[in-house]
């Protein structure tokens, strides 16, 4: 967590703290993918905004927001959502066998939620089976610095 205060007081904004969030999350949960997504609802995607592997998922790709079983558990719940199979990420994300193709077969999707609404989702994606529900428990140490992150990113870029 100091590395990640550390960035958050650098200049180099908003790139540095989510460089370190990187970090924190590879620490706490590991991730062998990692990717941020804030939620556009004016425009009804999700953007991409930070990538640790940005020639398969650049910075700036978009998904539309779906309503379905992912939906209705991270931005309907509040929950976050775990696949540990291929099998379970390809049953909600058409992208599967990109992911698959990365050597990642599980998936933890970590919801950031402030004043009541989700304003994105941390993603973290793994081999199979990565994500245990001890792992599962540990990312909600994440929900704080990630929001952090998400203020600052909206701070920079005018909120998307």
């Amino acid at each position: 967590m100091m590395d990640f205060m550390q960035a958050l007081a650098a200049k180099g904004q908003p790139d540095r703290t989510f460089e370190a969030l990187a970090r924190l999350v590879q620490d706490t949960i590991g991730a062998k993918l990692f990717t941020t997504m804030v939620i556009d609802r004016d425009r009804n995607v999700a953007r991409r905004n930070f990538t640790n592997m940005p020639e398969a998922y650049p910075v700036s790709g978009e998904k539309p927001r779906n309503k379905d079983r992912w939906a209705d558990i991270v931005e309907g719940q509040h929950e976050t959502f775990v696949a540990n199979s291929i099998e379970e990420i390809a049953a909600v994300f058409p992208d599967h066998e990109l992911i698959r193709s990365l050597g990642c077969e599980s998936c933890i999707n970590v919801p950031v939620t402030i004043d009541g609404q989700v304003i994105g989702t941390l993603n973290c994606l793994h081999e199979a089976g990565h994500y245990t529900p001890e792992r599962a428990e540990a990312a909600n140490a994440l929900k704080l610095p990630g929001a952090v992150a998400f203020l600052l990113h909206e701070k920079y870029n005018g909120g998307a």
